[in-house]
């Protein structure tokens, strides 16, 4: 079952909030007094809702949705991991009351990972659209542009080989020779897709360096050789491409070597 908030605090549990609420950072004062707003916490309270359908009447009492709320932008803010953000709240007083759990019990890591994921990307939307428009009727920000911080993300990238790099750029150059075709509604001469040989001649190249001896030193220059003419033909294919149909860009030549400097074309030149 889901719920809003947690029953309203004692009379004593209220004055040691108002004690507590002195050492509250000031951005907690000002963030505190936007939150007491009812659609931010009506949006997470939807989101929670619809983990299952029957989550608003059955099943456990889950975090209520202001307390998610709170306990999320309070990781935001400190950059805390979930595990963090679970022992400083269960620690500190401060946080306990900005969080609205008090005497309550602190959802732990699991929970909050499930809690971040119920709300997902549309609910946050929902949040960041409340929050510009709060900040424009209290004239904070005129509201005609926005700003968005995002976050670098690590992935896995393929080691730069030569055969990895030459597959790269005739994976590039086809696709671009493909737009193009799209845009000018079809070329005299179809462009033909050669990077399914392509593939296979690096898949081969890395296989042969893979084997010790003879029979791989042999084999690798062959394929490599191989490559090369395949890639040497998208090249060219490129060019005839571009000789096909002269550029519209209004600036004359700007396209004229492009060949030799294809990863710059697509900014360059926008008028096919």
């Amino acid at each position: 079952m889901i719920k809003l908030r947690h029953q309203q605090p004692s009379v004593w549990e209220s004055l040691f909030a108002e004690e507590v609420a002195e050492l509250w950072e000031p951005w907690m004062r000002v963030v505190d007094e936007l939150l007491e707003d009812e659609e931010l916490v009506d949006a997470v309270y939807e989101a929670q809702g619809k983990r299952h359908p029957q989550s608003r009447l059955r099943g456990r009492q889950q975090t209520p949705a202001e307390v998610a709320l709170r306990m999320l932008i309070l990781k935001h803010v400190r950059n805390w991991s979930y595990e963090t953000l679970e022992r400083e709240v269960r620690a500190n007083v401060v946080y306990r009351s900005f969080c609205r759990i008090g005497r309550e019990k602190v959802p732990d890591a699991k929970t909050l990972v499930r809690l971040g994921q119920a709300i997902g990307p549309e609910t946050v939307r929902e949040l960041h659209d409340r929050i510009v428009a709060l900040a424009q009727e209290r004239r904070v920000i005129q509201g005609r542009k926005m700003r968005v911080d995002t976050t670098v993300v690590e992935s896995n990238i393929h080691y730069p080989t030569d055969s990895g790099l030459l597959n790269d750029g005739a994976r590039v150059l086809t696709r671009i020779m493909k737009k193009m075709e799209q845009k000018v509604g079809g070329l005299k001469r179809k462009i033909r897709n050669r990077m399914r040989s392509v593939t296979k001649k690096v898949i081969a190249i890395g296989l042969a360096s893979r084997h010790k001896g003879t029979e791989g030193e042999l084999k690798r220059p062959r394929e490599y050789g191989q490559l090369l003419r395949l890639t040497r033909q998208i090249l060219n294919d490129s060019r005839r491409v571009l000789q096909s149909k002269p550029c519209q860009h209004p600036v004359v030549g700007v396209c004229a070597d492009w060949a030799s400097s294809w990863k710059l074309w697509p900014i360059k030149c926008g008028g096919w």
